[in-house]
């Protein structure tokens, strides 16, 4: 058997592993979790009732959060000339165009967290797809970071927007908040996100969509909730 830290069975000691919490209850548990000696995230966990392997029962959107769950992501912006300076006004860490794109090209310096785009730039980028794209960081029109509006693109990252799709066994994971926020934030965080994820389900997907959901803390025992 695996050891167990004292914190962590502390933790565990307070669940029911039988029982199905409806939120409320979960999140007041969570709570009573003893905290680390760092922030720890608080987490969304489901299984989806969809078959993965089938492109039309993928899940995945977006959603912005009430309160930011996380540290500031540095953000670079691929932009026209005459964007730059609302891409910098929005809140952009990098801004550029065509020379920003040669200059990733010869460095090979990636030091950024998300990376977004006007339209009329992704035919430049195509050049930076096999160095973006592996790791995730080739911005898509899916995600909302391909948009003509670079104010409302950059803004809503700035504030807390989450990416989300399924793996590749049906699964979602989904950070919400912190151990820090109040009992409100998170309530109102995990509202969203769930939200987002019903308002995502595939039209082919049948029968029980939400099969299972967990909240956890980024190192703690799950907490099986009740999402009906």
């Amino acid at each position: 058997m695996a050891h167990v830290g004292k914190t962590y069975a502390a933790a565990a000691s307070l669940i029911d592993k039988k029982k199905t919490y409806p939120l409320d209850e979960a999140i007041a548990l969570i709570e009573k979790f003893p905290k680390r000696s760092f922030d720890e995230s608080i987490e969304l966990h489901m299984h989806l009732g969809i078959d993965p392997k089938k492109g039309d029962q993928q899940v995945r959107g977006t959603f912005v959060l009430a309160h930011s769950a996380g540290k500031q992501k540095r953000i670079i912006a691929f932009v026209n000339s005459s964007e730059e300076k609302e891409a910098k006004d929005a809140g952009a860490d990098i801004v550029g165009g065509e020379e920003l794109i040669e200059e990733i090209i010869k460095t090979g310096k990636l030091d950024f967290d998300i990376a977004v785009a006007t339209p009329s730039m992704m035919p430049k980028l195509s050049k930076l797809a096999k160095t973006l794209g592996p790791k995730g960081l080739m911005p898509n029109p899916k995600t909302d970071t391909v948009s003509p509006n670079v104010t409302k693109m950059i803004s809503e990252l700035r504030r807390g927007k989450v990416a989300f799709k399924n793996d590749d066994t049906g699964n979602m994971h989904l950070p919400v908040a912190k151990r820090s926020q109040t009992t409100e934030q998170l309530k109102e965080n995990l509202t969203i996100a769930i939200d987002a994820v019903k308002r995502a389900k595939p039209a082919s997907s049948k029968g029980t969509y939400i099969a299972s959901a967990f909240l956890t803390t980024s190192m703690g025992p799950s907490v099986k909730i009740n999402l009906a």
